[in-house]
């Protein structure tokens, strides 16, 4: 039996509507992107087999937007935090209708605006058969799912997005970089043999107003728990070593978290 016929026929036996969907639980298995609770935005959701997948894994506390320009039917027994959007992703409304979508399925007496932690694009071009147009198509779609997941990430958040192998694929994964503290290429089994896709998995999304290399003068406004001295920029905390509270220093930035850094003195 060939890898095809074994994810197809598992499929439809365990009635998922793609073979799909053992991608993404290969890609869960592999990076830990979906979990209780969390909120996962599928683009290109059509038919909605990630859709399935996503909903098992994040549970009841959690929440799934598919996003598709193409109808997703409802599944047969929804969980209340599962909702749609047909729209094109490149267009600020559909954007707008996926927070709405977020925001509808949250309605549990939470305060304040959800975040998304998850954002997912298993997209792909129409097939040409002409290798290098749809290997450039394919980055295109990923740079499009790039650019939803920077708008709407929360700190600290995922991202997993299919392109196809080919020369354009290192820039993409290094623009992917800039905005995560690291990306990484997977290869779930339940690709095609035959086929030139991959995941790039990003990790931690950062939306900090500094990256590494950056310098910057800080007031030292408190001292950390460790003796670092604590600087504020923009209300992002960067950790700075070997300095006291009230001085004014010139820093360099050496490391970026989502949710805080470090940082050396310049002289």
């Amino acid at each position: 039996m060939t890898g095809k016929d074994e994810y197809y026929n598992r499929a439809k036996q365990e009635g998922y509507r793609a073979r799909s969907a053992y991608k993404l639980q290969q890609l869960d298995e592999t990076a830990g992107l979906l979990g209780e609770g969390r909120t996962v935005v599928d683009l290109g959701a059509a038919p909605g087999g990630w859709v399935q997948v996503a909903s098992e894994r994040v549970g009841p506390e959690g929440v799934v937007v598919g996003v598709d320009r193409q109808r997703i039917d409802p599944l047969e027994a929804p969980e209340p935090t599962v909702e749609y959007v047909r729209g094109d992703i490149t267009e600020t409304e559909t954007r707008d209708a996926i927070r709405e979508a977020v925001a509808e399925a949250t309605s549990r007496g939470e305060t304040g605006e959800r975040p998304v932690d998850v954002v997912l694009s298993d997209m792909a071009p129409e097939m040409s058969g002409e290798y290098d147009l749809d290997h450039a198509r394919s980055v295109h779609l990923a740079r499009q799912a790039l650019d939803v997941a920077t708008d709407l990430l929360t700190a600290g958040g995922d991202l997993a997005v299919k392109a196809f192998d080919g020369r354009d694929l290192a820039a993409l994964e290094a623009d992917i970089e800039e905005e995560f503290e690291y990306v990484r290429q997977v290869r779930p089994e339940a690709s095609r043999d035959a086929s030139s896709e991959l995941y790039l998995v990003a990790k931690g999304r950062l939306t900090a107003p500094v990256r590494v290399g950056d310098e910057r003068e800080v007031e030292i406004v408190d001292v950390g728990s460790e003796g670092d001295g604590v600087a504020k920029v923009e209300g992002f905390t960067l950790f700075v070593d070997g300095v006291e509270q009230g001085e004014t220093v010139t820093v360099e930035v050496t490391d970026v978290k989502p949710r805080f850094g470090f940082a050396q003195p310049t002289n």
